[in-house]
């Protein structure tokens, strides 16, 4: 499993719209291949910051299956009017995970 974390900036004042905006964009990444599930975070201390965490099943089930897929392309339409600054993305591995199994 691979995480996706992605900082967003967002527009001042386009908080609300962005988040139903995240509502309305989650069923196009949810159908792609590879996807697990994800989240969406609020920053407490800068406003109109986000973190998208997204957990694919492997690496290139984001990189090639989604970002290079059309249903990329439809997701940032729904969302990329509110970026006040392209994302930060970076994916991330597991090394320890608590509670062990």
């Amino acid at each position: 499993m691979i995480l996706e974390a992605a900082v967003l900036q967002v527009r001042t004042g386009e908080e609300s719209a962005f988040e139903e905006a995240m509502v309305k964009a989650a069923p196009v990444i949810a159908r792609s291949p590879g996807y697990r599930q994800h989240g969406l975070q609020r920053c407490i201390e800068t406003k109109g910051r986000y973190l998208l965490l997204v957990q694919w099943e492997n690496l290139e089930a984001h990189t090639v299956g989604f970002r290079q897929s059309p249903a990329f392309a439809e997701w940032r339409s729904i969302i990329g009017p509110y970026f006040a600054s392209a994302p930060s993305v970076e994916h991330y591995e597991a090394v320890l995970e608590w509670p062990r199994p």
